[in-house]
């Protein structure tokens, strides 16, 4: 290391070299970089004699390079555009920005918040602020940067960045799965539902399920009802009963083995999880990475 500092010249000395080549002139590079004359005519001579070649031609009113220097001014150009672009890259990811991502309740709580540690980690510079609601957000408003939005596309106020359906089947902690001898027989004679009620038609009730998926039988009045799907896992976890699992969000849980499902059935959701952008209000390239980290995730 010590005999590549000795060979080559210093780097205030080769920006001086590369503005005065690129002027012309000694006084043009001078005021360029803000330092007397002399400094560039001292750093240049330096230069020279490190090298052990004369790297330009003087002249009465002009300068100019000898293709030895124009060699390396080429190369000092090239070397320091990169070195701006990596600087001002540095420098845009230092600033961190914030991104509102809107989502309902169940998605932030059982898909997002078990990612965003990934989604941190890869985006370091970006501070993330979720709102969670299971109302539509007013994307028009500017009330968030983007959403996941559980519908059935296009919008009329929101770009589609990414789509992705989803299975549903039904689950139960494997504590009650037991007491159906063959997971069969809780489709054949259904009990013990759990029924998560919301004002939006995109969620299935059990009567809904039951007639998709094509098995004629008599449908129980749920012994349990909840508002929020994600107090209906916990009961479902506790072995309270069976509730519908929507596949993406269970997917960890069954996985943790806390949700085991019944049976082999299970059908393909109508609508789907939509990656949206809105379309009326400033969208930023923050805002796309974040989208971009959502649709290749989910």
């Amino acid at each position: 290391m010590e005999s590549l500092k000795k060979s080559i010249p210093s780097f205030n000395a080769l920006i001086m070299l590369e503005a005065t080549a690129r002027h012309r002139s000694v006084t043009l590079a001078a005021k360029e970089l803000g330092v007397t004359q002399a400094a560039v005519s001292h750093q240049i001579a330096a230069v020279e004699a490190q090298l052990g070649t004369q790297l330009f031609i003087r002249r009465h009113r002009s300068i100019e390079p000898t293709p030895v220097c124009a060699t390396l001014v080429t190369s000092l150009a090239s070397s320091f555009a990169a070195i701006r672009q990596s600087v001002e890259q540095a420098q845009s990811f230092a600033k961190t920005e914030t991104v509102t991502l809107g989502a309902s309740l169940s998605f932030a709580s059982l898909w997002l918040l078990p990612r965003l540690s990934v989604l941190r980690q890869q985006f370091p510079f970006i501070q993330v602020r979720v709102v969670s609601q299971d109302a539509r957000f007013n994307l028009n408003a500017g009330e968030v940067d983007l959403a996941v939005r559980f519908g059935i596309p296009p919008f009329e106020d929101a770009e589609v960045v990414s789509s992705r359906s989803d299975l549903i089947f039904p689950v139960c902690s494997p504590t009650l799965s037991q007491t159906f001898h063959e997971p069969e027989t809780f489709l054949q004679a259904p009990r013990e539902l759990i029924e998560n009620e919301v004002s939006d038609r995109s969620w299935y009730s059990w009567s809904q399920w039951f007639a998709q998926a094509d098995i004629a039988v008599r449908v129980p009045s749920p012994t349990l009802r909840f508002n929020h799907y994600t107090d209906a896992l916990e009961a479902a976890k506790m072995g309270q009963g069976v509730v519908l699992g929507w596949n993406i969000l269970i997917a960890d849980l069954l996985k943790q083995r806390s949700l085991v499902q019944l049976g082999d059935i299970a059908i393909e959701s109508t609508s789907s999880y939509n990656v949206v952008l809105p379309h009326r209000t400033k969208q930023n390239a923050t805002s796309r990475l974040i989208a971009g980290w959502l649709a290749e995730t989910l």
